[in-house]
């Protein structure tokens, strides 16, 4: 019968879809994953992959088999968690680099400190990106903005916490100009990535407080742009990061924009069955207790 082991094996292959790779992640050689595998058609008695001379694809029997045998490895790893009094082992953490600096940055280090045998290995980036990698398995987990679209039945989403949408420009513009009717024609508009999640909200909020912009530069950093805005190159709309605050820079002025406050949503989208559930219901229960104490308005 086949160990665990061989079936993490199993899903490493199909997501990385090279046995070479899947061997560096789970210690082995490429030899013996390969050997792994084989044996566990055997006892199958069904080919799980297609093969050729250069490329390994799961076929339609490997593919009917991942979510069984992930949910195998999840009860296992579950068992073992409950036997043990400390987490340990390796998760990989999709985060956005906003996160990062402000409210997931504190929280990440008081996890590190009470679970010293738990390894993170962090990846920043895009929440639109974090969606195909915790699909696809290369990700257990990520901190992103809630979706704008109907996520896949697979996973879940669970917010931690949000941001309102605000207006930024630097503060170089005379206080008697310091208004939004007339910023708009005067300065061009630096846009968050339009096809972002963090974009879409942008739009929201441009068309719910029917803002007629000049549009300038486009980017997909929250901190690159606020940098051009201190230089003076434009104006923006961006959501208030939490736990940072940018009341005292001397280079921008920050205003609320009128009518409904629009939020940035931040949670943990995981796949709703997947090996590491004890970690990150570790991670939710961390990110919540620390935001609610140390989030500002």
């Amino acid at each position: 019968m086949s160990s665990i082991k061989t079936l993490k094996n199993f899903l490493a292959i199909t997501r990385h879809k090279s046995v070479a790779a899947a061997a560096r992640e789970i210690g082995l050689t490429a030899a013996a994953a390969g050997q792994q595998i084989q044996q566990l058609e055997k006892e199958i008695g069904l080919e799980l992959f297609d093969r050729t001379k250069r490329s390994l694809t799961l076929n339609t029997h490997g593919r009917s088999l991942i979510e069984p045998i992930q949910e195998i490895v999840a009860r296992y790893e579950a068992l073992r968690s409950n036997m043990q009094s400390n987490l340990s082992g390796t998760i990989v953490l999709g985060a956005l680099v906003s996160s990062l600096m402000g409210a997931f940055g504190k929280t990440l280090n008081e996890i590190k400190h009470n679970y010293p045998e738990l390894e993170i290995k962090l990846i920043a980036g895009l929440s639109s990106n974090f969606l195909d990698q915790l699909l696809e398995g290369t990700l257990d987990a990520a901190i992103v903005t809630e979706s704008p679209y109907t996520l896949p039945q697979s996973l879940q989403w669970t917010e931690l916490y949000k941001e309102p949408m605000i207006l930024i420009y630097p503060n170089t513009i005379s206080s008697r100009k310091k208004d939004l009717k007339n910023i708009a024609p005067n300065l061009p508009f630096i846009r968050f990535e339009r096809n972002t999640w963090t974009g879409h909200l942008v739009d929201q909020t441009i068309k719910s407080n029917k803002l007629s912009i000049q549009d300038g530069m486009e980017l997909n950093s929250v901190e690159a742009i606020i940098e051009l805005v201190r230089q003076g190159l434009g104006y923006s709309i961006v959501p208030q990061l939490a736990n940072i605050s940018w009341s005292n820079d001397r280079q921008l002025t920050i205003q609320q924009l009128p009518g409904k406050t629009i939020y940035r949503k931040v949670g943990l989208l995981e796949r709703k069955k997947h090996t590491r559930q004890n970690v990150t219901q570790v991670i939710k229960q961390h990110f919540l207790l620390g935001t609610s104490k140390k989030l500002k308005p």
